[in-house]
């Protein structure tokens, strides 16, 4: 059994099955919506999320702040006292330092915990993807020191590309104009983003129809992968409820790639309260992002 625990936040968007069966612990970043404040205790079902999202609410979301993430330091410790935090990237929100002055302030009043805060640069399932990566090095036998550098030699190896179905939400978020958003709707035109190197969310071309934007998202794969083709044992697929279009990309993936496992999870309420109902992304470790 490994001498430390790995821990995230429900940016990762990974399933509760999977957080159980790993003994991964999360903290989460909250959101509001209809003048309700939703947690991880009370968090409503996505499925319920995105109708209300589809009827005409408008969610909004608040970051982890240094005290939240010191409480939950803290109750982690109680679990194990050597601790490798994988965070939701710094470029996309305050969260990562919260926890890395959180992790600072705990260790410095005491000395036998000791806390290691990864900015994962990562976003969605690609934090998930990320985690997955390190419970494996766990299991494998890394050491805690290990573990780190390898999560820090390797966090931009891990790809994000993602399309929206509807351009309103990433005008919401700053993202695209209202003239685009407007104009991009009326002709059907779906954007293509990624993550980039600073664990920001970038546009990096448009289509016109749904279906293109999603082969899109495959076509994306096959120029990042490069060296990794044959090292990509699974691949993550997030989804802001169109689990049908899910279910495509990963047809698409597996026959273009001979890739067998997947895990497809929806895009959490926190993600999805900014991308919005019909986000799909695609996640895997490439060469380049």
């Amino acid at each position: 059994m490994a001498s430390y625990i790995i821990t995230t936040d429900n940016m990762a968007d990974l399933p509760e099955s999977y957080l159980k069966e790993h003994n991964i612990m999360t903290m989460s970043l909250t959101y509001l919506l209809d003048g309700v404040s939703y947690t991880e205790e009370n968090s409503l079902p996505e499925k319920e999320f995105y109708a209300k999202m589809r009827a005409g609410s408008m969610p909004t979301t608040s970051q982890v702040n240094v005290q939240e993430a010191k409480e939950k330091f803290l109750a982690f410790a109680k679990v194990c006292p050597q601790i490798v935090h994988i965070a939701f990237s710094g470029g996309l929100s305050g969260t990562y330092n919260s926890a890395a002055m959180a992790a600072k302030e705990i260790m410095e009043e005491d000395p036998s915990i000791t806390i290691r805060v990864v900015d994962s640069l990562c976003a969605s399932l690609g934090e998930g993807l990320f985690v997955h990566k390190a419970v494996m090095h766990r299991d494998a036998g890394m050491s805690m020191d290990e573990l780190v550098s390898w999560l820090e030699e390797n966090k931009l190896h891990v790809c994000h590309n993602f399309t929206v179905d509807n351009l309103f939400h990433l005008f919401r978020g700053g993202r695209v104009s209202r003239a685009t958003a407007i104009v991009g709707t009326m002709l059907s035109i779906k954007p293509m983003l990624h993550v980039d190197n600073e664990g920001k969310l970038i546009n990096i071309g448009k289509v016109r129809g749904r279906k293109k934007s999603l082969i899109g998202l495959v076509d994306a794969m096959e120029q990042q992968i490069g060296s990794w083709r044959d090292k990509n044992d699974v691949v993550f697929i997030s989804h802001g409820d169109c689990e049908e279009d899910a279910k495509f990309v990963r047809d698409e993936v597996e026959k273009r790639f001979g890739i067998h496992n997947f895990l497809i999870n929806y895009v959490g309420p926190t993600i999805g309260a900014h991308s919005g109902p019909g986000t799909l992304a695609l996640f895997y470790m490439g060469d380049v992002r």
